[in-house]
């Protein structure tokens, strides 16, 4: 069927993977039964091999289509206009399921003409294993077809009658106004039928229950402000991208999805990332998700009770903590529009990335103080790695975006030692918890001096990307959210003005998005360009935001510049990681740091603007705090 365009997918899901559903009505983009579990449709990244699960219209002339989620949910409506009528695909993966023959992962999608008449077309085309393994056909009589691979087992339950096409089920129906059909794919035992097929009513009571999950769920959200339902959207695609049984969240539920079309820069981001601690506890107790949030720390904790054997963290851990993702090429898959390599799994696992040490613990700090304080036990892991800091600050390593060449001195490395020995002194004074204090202070306040002397780069008048470097990087951006500099500092200012300048001018920004450096100064170890980042783009409104506080342009500015980047949000409210040259969704999608960076761009922005207290209710320091504070 070709390639979509990555913005026009959106996502459901079930809190164990999540599926993309194209504006074609295609699912290109399923792992099952969790997220980094391997792929069964990966048309995405492949449209010949990889497989896919499609319901369109046969009419293909004067066809258009729209696609929305079902209000305050995760419930996906696709709808197709033709001369002849009006249906829609109405799809979900149930999470409270509502009778007990009716276990989890399932994958429901209803067929409904609402208008008129229509001709279908099913087609059923799994791949097992990123299209490895072969699988065997079964016919369940008339409830559907069974699909057998040597690890994974799938059921196609449906009234509508199949038919075998080699490896595949397909059908062709017509539905006439006010018919409808349901196909339900779930995991089976080996050896069983397909499941039982759905009667319409149950399709409908299923969907009934799905809709009222979502709508308490995000009945919790405490955020009033401007931009409402763009932080609503925010907050259910991180939702989604949660695993239940951990708490841990993905940083996207894709892989290998590429930064530039036919380029080499294609990652599996299927893990979890001790950088997102910081800013997922931010993003949801700022808003009230306090169950999440206290879901995500246990999980946090437990990866401190398992340093390596120096006393140090990995960059990224597995779903229920595996330690081991390595990294391989599927050779056999051409790449989303020619993009190889094809990646799954992860060797930035082995990086040596110091910032993750001030993420955690600015995340444990903010969970002390506004969800529930932490243990000793917990304490006597955290005292161990601020030691481990002490005695590694001063190392090269690969930064914050994972470079593959050499290692350096990044600046954003080592303000984030300076968080985390910071932030390790307050949580100790605050509850007077033993610790090696004089060791820690004098450990932090000679990385300040440092950044300072070395990060400063006086010719360019900004601070850059690593010691001796000439380069710009937006994760310097983050110095006044984190309270290493004021907002208003002459030295930050001068920064944020020299990364708002176009790339011809030396700086970051074009069109009001920021990319994260510039590819053409810096040898990241790794061939071909990029799109701006988007994170990125939120960190530079939040910036703005702060400065605007002093000079109230730089307020306005912020706002329109984040107006702008919400024109960049897909159909459906979502953002991939980078967005390219002609406005196009690149990288990994959705991603949860852009979300999450929106969130509190969105939140920090409305209270400068004079927004209710209603937009959140909680004020901290931290990676994304709010005003300053006394701590």
């Amino acid at each position: 069927m070709g390639y979509q365009p990555i913005e026009n997918y959106g996502i459901i899901g079930d809190l164990h993977t999540a599926a993309l559903v194209g504006m074609n009505g295609s699912i290109d983009w399923l792992c099952f039964p969790r997220f980094d579990s391997p792929s069964v449709f990966g048309a995405i990244l492949d449209h010949r091999k990889g497989g896919h699960f499609c319901i369109h219209p046969i009419q293909a002339e004067r066809l258009a289509t729209k696609q929305f989620y079902w209000p305050d949910t995760n419930v996906l409506v696709t709808r197709f206009f033709t001369p002849d009528g009006v249906s829609e695909v109405v799809d979900q993966m149930p999470i409270d399921e509502p009778a007990p023959w009716h276990g989890r992962h399932q994958l429901i999608r209803q067929v409904r003409v609402v208008r008129g008449e229509m001709a279908f077309r099913m087609e059923c085309r799994p791949r097992f294993n990123y299209a490895r393994d072969d699988h065997q056909v079964q016919t369940c009589g008339t409830d559907g077809f069974s699909f057998h691979s040597k690890t994974l087992s799938l059921g196609l339950a449906t009234r509508i009658p199949l038919k075998q096409e080699g490896q595949d089920a397909v059908a062709e129906f017509r539905l006439s106004e006010g018919e409808s059909a349901t196909f339900l794919l779930q995991e089976i035992p080996e050896g069983t039928g397909c499941g039982q097929a759905l009667r319409e009513e149950q399709a409908d009571l299923i969907c009934q229950h799905t809709v009222a999950y979502w709508r308490r769920w995000i009945a919790r959200c405490r955020y009033q402000g401007r931009w409402r339902e763009m932080v609503y959207r925010s907050a259910l695609v991180l939702k989604l991208m949660t695993y239940e049984p951990t708490g841990a969240m993905v940083a996207a539920p894709t892989a290998s999805l590429p930064e530039g079309i036919g380029g080499t820069r294609n990652w599996d981001y299927r893990y979890t990332w001790i950088r997102d601690a910081a800013f997922t506890l931010y993003g949801f107790l700022r808003i009230g998700f306090t169950q999440e949030a206290a879901a995500f720390m246990r999980w946090l904790e437990a990866r401190c009770h398992e340093l390596e054997p120096d006393g140090s963290l990995q960059v990224m851990y597995g779903l229920e903590g595996r330690h081991y993702l390595t990294e391989e090429t599927l050779e056999h898959f051409e790449g989303y529009r020619g993009s190889k390599p094809v990646r799954i799994g992860n060797a930035a696992c082995g990086q040596l990335q110091l910032d993750i040490y001030g993420e955690l613990m600015d995340s444990v700090y903010l969970y002390n103080k506004y969800g529930s304080p932490i243990s000793y036990d917990l304490w006597r892991e955290l005292r161990r790695l601020l030691n481990w800091v002490c005695e590694h600050w001063r190392e090269p390593d690969h930064g914050i975006w994972e470079v593959r060449g050499r290692r350096q001195h990044f600046v954003y490395s080592k303000l984030m030692c300076w968080v985390a020995l910071d932030r390790g002194l307050r949580l100790a004074e605050k509850r007077s918890f033993p610790a090696d204090r004089a060791k820690w202070l004098k450990n932090r306040d000679a990385l300040y001096e440092e950044i300072q002397q070395k990060g400063w780069h006086q010719q360019r008048n900004a601070f850059v990307q690593y010691y001796g470097s000439e380069a710009l990087d937006a994760s310097n951006l983050i110095m006044p959210l984190v309270f290493f500099m004021s907002p208003t500092d002459p030295r930050m200012l001068r920064t944020l003005d020299a990364t708002n300048q176009s790339p011809r001018r030396g700086g970051l920004v074009s069109n009001s998005l920021v990319y994260r450096y510039n590819v053409t100064e810096v040898d990241d170890g790794i061939e071909g360009d990029e799109g701006t980042f988007n994170m990125c783009s939120f960190w530079l409104v939040e910036a703005m935001t702060r400065a605007g506080r002093v000079d109230r342009s730089r307020l306005e500015a912020a706002r329109l510049m984040f107006e702008k980047m919400l024109g960049y949000a897909n159909h459906l409210g979502l953002y991939a990681e980078q967005t390219g040259r002609l406005g196009e969704a690149l990288g990994n999608f959705p991603q949860a740091f852009t979300h999450l960076a929106l969130i509190s761009a969105a939140y920090n922005l409305d209270r400068a603007l004079g927004g209710s207290e209603g937009s959140g209710g909680l004020d901290w320091p931290g990676l994304a705090g709010a005003k300053p504070a006394t701590k």
